[in-house]
């Protein structure tokens, strides 16, 4: 029974936050009485103290979001239920978990300061710059494959009814909800609970309405192409990248909070009490490749699974807002090992969609948000919803998950050109929000109709790059901190085998086809991946090999040795303080 196994999966993250959660917090002395930064500076605007279990809310809802659905859904489909349920629960209390824990701390122990800032102070200018540009890239990756993947439930099809439409039109109803419940926050000073006495019921209005209007609105909508949704969600992003924080993402965020506990809660629910059998194979391999489409398990899995393991973003996110509003440093364990697991948690339940179906079943062939949709549709329907209503709710839920991805990765990726360029006017900051979403447009018009399918693998090895990158950069630091950075090795030596046997796979296809070993044309999706699995190989190679570098000097210099003192330190100490006071004002 599904019930079951999800039982089993509860009590191991469980033990996995008694025991390794509190092994990691003592490494990382987390029951420092000191002052935090957002103790410290308190300026009521980024550095702000917050009660754990409100902060908790607002760092999961920002980490989670359709990665840990998407994710899981096609590792279950291609390999069985067993490989990617083991990957879930090793990545998440193994790797992820310290990931994202050893991020947020890290950050604390630097004042708050982001990953690319500690890359800064204990490796080099250049480490600096190309970790910048790592992670930008890595951004653009997200918002290619979660554009199209909206564009694609914009097109919903299940049997002869167009759903697709209609979630569509309730998209647009409800971001214009948001964006009234903004004005009536921020400019008519309504409270905040009364607005949720408000809004929450329109939301829920808003989910019914989109199947019942016009005939000729859904009409219209239907006729609109997938590429054609594509330019208007990336048109979106850039609108909501530059709008004030108030006017659209921080009350469509809320709301969209309400959605993501709601969707938990009805997923917890009813795999527990459902009753569901589990139909799909636990192993869907011929040898160690899928009987799917071929792919091999090692290490194709691990990049798949992405955000329900371990994801990079998560260290951007940690280091970038959440560490700025941490009270106490013992807080730190139950927000940033506890929210990992939680997603974990997320991963496995929106396998048990999969799991429920046996093999050979129609549903199977659909996009992963329509399994996932159909699966909270059906626990829905165990207190008597009717489907089609339970449907709609659920893949506007999903496409809601979907815009908090979109809208905080392409307000970073400008935050990020616009560091790496200097480009800090309010034209400089439209034109690096413009740059950061032409190439994704460029990507999806290049690609075939599943542009997302030809992204996932680039966005899931840039993704689990990117963590085992930040863990290479956090390692630096303990070493030249004195501590023993084993913990953090181990599974940063793991993410980064893994992520760069991916990458050569993806370009391995690229290179024989134009070197002549195999025959035929270059097509575009071969070139993409190619062309993107070379350039994040050469940065990776370059940042491995700048850590490397610096750990050199500094065995050179015997321990304890002052890093500020290796040529460039002091300038490079000099520049972070002045950046720092800067960020404070």
């Amino acid at each position: 029974m599904i019930s079951h196994l999800v039982l089993i999966v509860v009590a191991t993250l469980l033990l996995g936050y008694v025991f390794q959660g509190r092994f990691l917090a003592r490494r990382l002395n987390v029951d420092d009485p000191s002052p935090t930064p957002a103790c410290q500076i308190n300026d009521g605007v980024d550095y702000v103290p917050a009660k754990p279990a409100l902060l908790l809310g607002q760092h999961f809802s920002a980490i989670a979001a359709a990665g840990p659905i998407v994710g899981p859904i096609l590792a279950c489909l291609w390999f069985g239920w067993l490989p990617a349920l083991l990957w879930i629960i090793l990545g998440a209390i193994f790797i992820g978990g310290t990931h994202d824990f050893c991020s947020l701390v890290s950050s604390l122990r630097h004042k708050a300061a982001s990953i690319g800032e500690i890359v800064k102070e204990h490796m080099s200018a250049t480490s600096h710059r190309f970790f910048l540009i790592f992670v930008w890239l890595t951004l653009l990756y997200v918002i290619i494959a979660f554009t199209d993947i909206t564009a694609h439930t914009f097109k919903t099809m299940v049997g002869d009814v167009a759903f697709g439409p209609a979630v569509a039109a309730s998209s647009f109803l409800y971001l214009m909800v948001a964006v009234a419940m903004g004005i009536l926050l921020y400019r008519l000073k309504v409270s905040l609970s009364y607005a949720t006495i408000i809004f929450l019921p329109v939301t829920l209005f808003v989910i019914w309405v989109g199947p019942h209007l016009p005939a000729q609105i859904l009409t219209s909508l239907s006729a609109v192409s997938i590429k054609q949704w594509n330019a208007v969600i990336l048109l979106y992003c850039l609108v909501a990248s530059l709008i004030p924080l108030w006017l659209l993402l921080q009350p469509r965020g809320y709301l969209g909070g309400w959605f993501l506990y709601l969707i938990i809660i009805i997923g917890l629910m009813g795999a527990l009490f459902g009753h569901f059998r589990m139909e799909y194979p636990a192993l869907n391999l011929t040898g160690f490749k899928s009987s799917v489409n071929g792919k091999a398990i090692f290490p194709i899995l691990f990049i798949t699974v992405a955000c329900g393991a371990c994801s990079g973003f998560h260290g951007v996110v940690s280091s970038g807002t959440t560490s700025k509003q941490i009270s106490k440093y013992k807080d730190s364990l139950v927000i940033g090992y506890g929210a990992m697991l939680l997603e974990g948690l997320v991963a496995v339940l929106a396998m048990a969609t999969v799991i429920m179906l046996p093999k050979g079943a129609d549903m199977l062939k659909s996009d992963p948000n329509i399994i996932y949709a159909n699966g909270i549709a059906q626990y829905l329907g165990l207190i008597r919803i009717d489907y089609q209503v339970a449907l709609a709710f659920a893949l506007l839920a999903f496409s809601t998950f979907v815009y908090d991805t979109l809208d905080v990765c392409t307000r970073l990726a400008r935050y990020i050109l616009q560091e790496l360029t200097g480009w800090q006017s309010k034209a400089g900051g439209f034109v690096a929000a413009v740059i950061s979403l032409i190439i994704p447009f460029i990507f999806l018009l290049l690609t075939k109709e599943k542009g997302y399918l030809v992204a996932w693998p680039i966005f899931g090895a840039s993704n689990q790059l990117l963590a085992s990158l930040t863990l290479l950069a956090i390692s630096v630091w303990l070493i030249k901190t004195g501590k023993n950075p084993i913990y953090t090795i181990l599974p940063m030596l793991f993410m980064l085998i893994m992520t760069i046997w991916s990458l050569f796979n993806l370009t391995i296809p690229f290179i024989k086809t134009l070197s002549g070993l195999t025959p035929g044309k270059l097509v575009p999706d071969v070139v993409i991946s190619g062309v993107c699995g070379i350039i994040l190989l050469c940065l990776s190679l370059v940042l491995v090999w700048e850590a490397a570098r610096t750990l050199f000097l500094e065995r050179g210099k015997g321990k304890g040795g002052d890093t500020n003192q290796t040529p460039g330190g002091k300038r490079r100490k000099e520049q972070g303080e002045r950046e720092v006071l800067t960020a404070r004002a």
